[in-house]
């Protein structure tokens, strides 16, 4: 039974966001599943941390939380039935953390990077099936 999807969205790709949503919705339909969009974005590095404003992660995180609630805004489930969170830190771990503390059934992702790159570059979504506690969709680009 799938009761809660967890959707990891890059606001940079829209694109594979689309694709993720249109998958989970047809997903949690049948189930009346809830929905969690999850964006995350990693951490200024340390050097630059002392140039960086007070206020700057809070006026980010306004900023990706409203652009993300504005994407659920559009989801065809109810609003109860949607959420959304934006995280900071390293991708993979802030994304298998979140599904675990919300009790995710399933993690839907896109992944745009296959072959041989993967192995050079490395790849969250790698990360995630290789480490995830629940099931992982990956939709390929």
């Amino acid at each position: 039974m799938l009761r809660k999807l967890l959707l990891p969205i890059d606001l940079a790709e829209p694109e594979f966001a689309t694709r993720a949503i249109e998958a989970a919705q047809t997903l949690a339909k049948p189930f009346d599943s809830e929905l969690r969009l999850v964006n995350v974005q990693s951490l200024v590095p340390l050097r630059f941390v002392d140039y960086v404003p007070e206020d700057f992660e809070k006026d980010i995180r306004d900023a990706l939380e409203a652009e993300l609630a504005a994407i659920a805004a559009k989801i065809d489930r109810p609003k109860d039935r949607v959420s959304s969170v934006v995280l900071f830190g390293p991708i993979h771990d802030r994304i298998l953390e979140e599904a675990e503390r919300w009790g995710a059934d399933l993690i839907v992702i896109s992944s745009h990077r296959p072959g041989m790159e993967r192995f050079l570059i490395g790849s969250n979504a790698s990360a995630i099936v290789k480490r995830a506690k629940c099931s992982v969709l990956v939709l390929r680009g």
